[in-house]
């Protein structure tokens, strides 16, 4: 069983997508302690982006985060794909991988991330591929706490899905607040409460994002808006149980100025320095290597 091992990475982060390529120079990368790409979209990329995630990779560290793995679907694992995810993260030294505990395809790909029926046969099912995922990786599996709309099979909560995988798996935890939000308000639980079940000591680093608001009881699952308060009151609350973890803003869908992306990034590393006096700080921004990105 892999041992979950504390991320080379340590305080705010974002997000890189290839439209924000061209706004990035030394003063906005100056601005995160790191960032995060799917391996999907970068392996075997040369050209002009190949050059400049490479020089990016060189002076920020990185953590990857799937979309394709499809832990609970029924099809076969890719171990093509996780092989190839394998060479991507040894050629850029990076340390952390994640995925999302949701299935994506069967025959094919769906598009979108679906929810794998709360059930023991589930875990049963997803443990033997995340341990199949580990071997070929020789790293820990890193899994997310998903949005989800429909919950069919259901035989147990939640909270208790998640945390049995993980003690069953020895996988890590990217725990997600805004996902915590977002199925608080469409499945009607505490969103503290969650926080309070989940197994702190895999908790490897977290996502903030934003939301779409479709009705009073539905949220979608965006990133594609400005992270709101509610969100930013409960990744204080993770901090004040957990201790401060790497975190990390995502953002997929119209996407604003670097300047507003970074205000949010600054905003995650003013609530880590309010709880940040047991924990380990960023690495320090001078000793980075300056980055010409174009």
């Amino acid at each position: 069983m892999s041992t979950v091992t504390p991320p080379s990475v340590q305080g705010a982060g974002l997000g890189l997508r290839r439209s924000m390529l061209n706004a990035l120079n030394d003063e906005t990368l100056a601005a995160v302690d790191f960032m995060e790409v799917a391996p999907e979209n970068w392996i075997d990329v040369g050209g002009r982006f190949g050059k400049q995630f490479g020089l990016i990779a060189e002076a920020v560290p990185f953590v990857t985060h799937g979309l394709s793995l499809s832990l609970g679907g029924p099809s076969p694992i890719d171990t093509n794909l996780v092989s190839n995810i394998k060479t991507f993260l040894d050629r850029y030294n990076i340390d952390t991988y994640s995925e999302h505990l949701s299935y994506c395809s069967d025959q094919g790909h769906l598009y979108d991330l679906m929810p794998i029926p709360f059930t023991e046969q589930a875990v049963t099912h997803v443990v033997s591929r995340i341990h199949q995922v580990q071997d070929i990786l020789k790293r820990p599996l890193v899994i997310e706490n998903v949005s989800y709309y429909a919950a069919p099979g259901q035989e147990m909560q939640e909270f208790e899905f998640l945390k049995s995988v993980i003690s069953r798996s020895g996988c890590g935890l990217l725990l997600d607040v805004n996902n915590i939000y977002v199925n608080s308000i469409n499945h009607g639980y505490d969103a503290e409460s969650f926080l309070h079940q989940m197994p702190g000591e895999h908790i490897v680093y977290m996502h903030v994002a934003g939301h779409y608001n479709e009705a009073d009881d539905l949220i979608v699952d965006t990133h594609g808006a400005d992270v709101i308060d509610p969100v930013w009151n409960l990744l204080e609350k993770a901090y004040q149980i957990f201790g401060v973890k790497p975190t990390l803003l995502e953002r997929d869908f119209n996407i604003p100025a670097m300047d507003v992306l970074v205000r949010e990034v600054e905003r995650i590393r003013s609530i880590q320095s309010q709880h940040q006096a047991d924990n380990p700080q960023a690495i320090p921004r001078e000793q980075r290597v300056p980055v010409r990105t174009t």
